[in-house]
């Protein structure tokens, strides 16, 4: 369906974008420092099953529609806003994760990383912008080309947004012994949940 010398051509400059620090790389470190190694590879895989999902209504075309309905946009924005901003809140209040909670702290960290990408408006006009460069309609389905190309990107960031978690959650590990590092930990991670809000909720907007 792909032709092999496209696909060679899209998997570096799809490693590229995976290795540029940005909102996914942050929020996934947040979570390594706040709740540790597992946590974040979940953090990882969600933000991963968010990106196939605004991969696939790309490849309906329904991300156009999006792209070219303003308040659509906002309303997404403004709801992974307030989203961030939430779990900058339990960042602050509680610090980070005992250990008891490991396994409940991973799959919301799941969920987390898939809301946050899922309400990120800016993904699917990302998508919408970079894949179809390498899509080829004589080739066949222009949705399988989309899924294609999409995992290609979702196996890479997770490859690459898990390994900055879990050395995030390594270095969590030998200060969580402290209860004032535990909460540094936590004002920490609040604070970068809080950046990302900001910078959808104004630097994103242009």
């Amino acid at each position: 369906m792909v032709d092999p010398i496209t696909l060679l051509a899209f998997i570096p400059a799809a490693l590229a974008l995976n290795l540029t620090p940005g909102a996914d790389m942050m929020f996934c470190l947040g979570q390594g420092l706040r709740t540790g190694p597992r946590a974040a590879v979940a953090a990882s895989a969600g933000v991963s099953a968010g990106g196939m999902v605004h991969v696939t209504v790309a490849g309906f075309g329904l991300g156009a529609a999006v792209a070219a309905a303003p308040w659509a946009f906002d309303v997404i924005r403004w709801l992974g806003v307030a989203y961030l901003l939430w779990l900058a809140w339990g960042a602050f209040r509680h610090g980070f994760e005992p250990p008891e909670t490991l396994p409940r702290a991973a799959r919301r960290a799941f969920r987390d990383g898939m809301m946050v990408n899922l309400t990120n408006p800016k993904v699917i006009l990302f998508v919408l912008a970079f894949i179809p460069q390498f899509v080829r309609p004589e080739a066949g389905s222009v949705l399988g080309q989309f899924l294609i190309f999409g995992a290609v990107l979702g196996v890479g960031g997770f490859v690459v947004n898990g390994a900055v978690g879990i050395f995030a959650g390594r270095a969590r590990v030998l200060l969580t012994g402290s209860p004032l590092a535990g909460r540094i930990l936590g004002y920490v991670t609040g604070t970068i949940f809080a950046g990302l809000a900001l910078r959808l909720a104004i630097l994103e907007r242009s």
